[in-house]
């Protein structure tokens, strides 16, 4: 007899195989697996652990590497030739730091050979519906070693130890200008959305908006901008007038542009605490004809 557990989990591992053979069968790739924010007192010992790259997601589905909004990545045949003909999921990857160069790199439509030499497909889980993370990850392992690919690598998973130890690992990781943590529950199936399956441990919060303004400046930013106004995915707009460089407040992004944004938990009325400016989320790759 199944326990109301194994039937839970069979009925999400169905509904997630429906999901990926549905991707399939229209040529683009499945909707991927979202993070929650990491609270003290998540049972730790469920979760395997490893660094929060600041790369591009991209999802390979045994034919090509396409973008979280399912759009084609135009990599050059040869990152690709070796890679397996399972289904990845990861991200594509210049090293610490480097996420705007990475971004240029990737969205071109006519890709640059010497500049995609230096970029790797991180990967960190294996898009299987019906399997645990715990199973997943030895079969993930199996197949970047086989492949024996030069741009195609393994994220390193280990289990966290207590909050303790999870935190002196975070400090440790942004100390070498690293991002953060992430979090994967091992009795996890592979789906889709956002869950506590997947926890992203960072010292501050982050969030994504559109640019639906902007604010000229006064006193010291006279004569450039200001501030922004965006508005949040619930409809909420506010305005961001900090962590701009002089570059970007001589040219601020443009309306309609997406921004990455760090703050510190919300205010009475729900709008984000302390808002900075990060970035422009600039990684989806410029529309190209599929062939």
């Amino acid at each position: 007899m199944f326990s109301i557990l194994s039937m839970k989990r069979l009925v999400a591992g169905l509904l997630a195989s429906l999901a990926l053979m549905t991707a399939v069968a229209l040529g683009a790739p499945a909707s991927v697996p979202l993070a929650n924010v990491y609270q003290q007192g998540a049972p730790l010992a469920d979760y395997w652990v490893s660094e929060k790259l600041d790369g591009v997601r991209a999802y390979w589905d045994g034919e090509r590497l396409w973008s979280r909004r399912g759009n084609p990545f135009q990599a050059p045949d040869w990152f690709v030739s070796d890679f397996p003909p399972q289904p990845l999921d990861g991200e594509l990857w210049l090293g610490r730091g480097h996420f705007a160069q990475l971004s240029g790199i990737v969205r071109t439509v006519r890709p640059v050979d010497a500049d995609w030499r230096s970029v790797r497909f991180m990967v960190f889980d294996l898009p299987l519906a019906d399997q645990t993370f715990n199973q997943r990850l030895p079969q993930l392992r199996e197949l970047v070693s086989q492949a024996g690919s030069p741009y195609l690598a393994l994220v390193e998973q280990q289990r966290p130890g207590n909050h303790q130890q999870l935190m002196a690992r975070r400090d440790k990781v942004l100390a070498v200008g690293g991002e953060g943590l992430m979090l994967r529950r091992g009795d996890s199936v592979y789906k889709a959305g956002r869950s506590d399956d997947l926890l992203k441990v960072k010292r501050f919060d982050d969030a994504e908006a559109i640019v639906v303004g902007i604010l000229p400046g006064k006193g010291k930013y006279q004569g450039v901008m200001g501030a922004l106004r965006v508005r949040l995915a619930d409809n909420h707009e506010f305005r961001i007038g900090s962590g701009f460089s002089d570059a970007e407040r001589k040219d601020p992004p443009p309306p309609g542009s997406v921004i990455t944004f760090k703050y510190s938990g919300h205010t009475a009325t729900g709008l984000p605490r302390f808002a900075s400016f990060m970035r422009v989320r600039n990684d989806e790759p410029k529309a190209a004809a599929v062939p």
